[in-house]
């Protein structure tokens, strides 16, 4: 039986009060930033690659069914407003399309050339990177993505909670997050939910730092799409540049359009 499977070490959920399973989810959540830490090694190796090859034009694809589907969407959907980066330098696909984001698409992540399919529009190339999510580590969407991609010359990686799985096998990069059973026996939304939005963190940040996106430890390029991120730059430039007057600093945050663009007109 998978990891993912196998049966909640809780019993009688039914009968617990609202205090003992919130404390009993929080127990179980608590255990997974330890079993991510085990994967650093083969997060860093596939940091790396993607830097490699995104120097050289590449870009990443986040393939996935369900939850595992819709993290790689969020995390790539953050990646343009975060860090003022290219919309299709992170590209997030599910099983089902779109509207798979919202509604489970009956069977789509069955079908093992869909991931390929879906690909084809974007026109993948071996600079590219492919990065198959698969709590289960058995998706067929993903299997057969991760399989059609390594043959056309792509890096491909996986994140999965389960060992010695047919989509870590496929992968070059495998990084298996084992976090044990999960609280509702199967519910893989939750710790391997969790476990794959924290390593999906780790790998698009790491990866906008390295390529230059964060000065200090400031998002320098972010989008100024409303009040909020416009009121935090303007805070940015006061810090930074030693600015007191925060009508100035906002006014030249507004003029040059960007945080590093004003900060390098003030250091100019």
């Amino acid at each position: 039986m998978k990891v993912t499977e196998s049966s909640s070490r809780y019993l009688d959920l039914q009968d617990m009060s609202t205090r003992e399973l919130l404390e009993s989810i929080n127990k179980e959540d608590s255990t997974v930033p330890a079993a991510v830490s085990k994967c650093i090694p083969q997060i860093e190796k596939l940091v790396e690659g993607i830097l490699e090859r995104m120097s050289r034009g590449g870009r990443v694809f986040y393939i996935g069914a369900g939850t595992s589907g819709r993290l790689g969407i969020l995390d790539a959907s953050e990646i343009p407003p975060t860090y003022g980066a290219a919309y299709d330098l992170f590209i997030g696909l599910i099983a089902g399309g779109d509207g798979a984001i919202r509604r489970a698409v009956e069977g789509a992540e069955d079908d093992e050339d869909g991931a390929w399919r879906d690909l084809a529009e974007y026109k993948p190339s071996s600079l590219d990177t492919l990065v198959g999510i698969a709590a289960s580590g058995s998706t067929p969407y993903v299997l057969g993505g991760l399989r059609k991609a390594r043959q056309e010359g792509l890096l491909t990686a996986c994140i999965t909670c389960n060992p010695d799985s047919a989509v870590a096998a496929e992968a070059q990069i495998p990084i298996v997050a084992v976090v044990g059973p999960e609280f509702v026996t199967g519910s893989t939304r939750m710790k391997s939910g969790t476990a794959q939005k924290l390593i999906l963190n780790m790998i698009s940040t790491s990866v906008m730092i390295r390529l230059g996106h964060v000065q200090g430890n400031k998002m320098v390029d972010m989008q100024l799409t409303n009040a909020k991120l416009i009121d935090r730059g303007t805070r940015m430039i006061m810090e930074e540049a030693k600015v007191d007057d925060y009508q100035k600093a906002r006014d030249l945050l507004l003029k040059y359009g960007s945080v590093r663009a004003a900060l390098d007109s003030l250091n100019g």
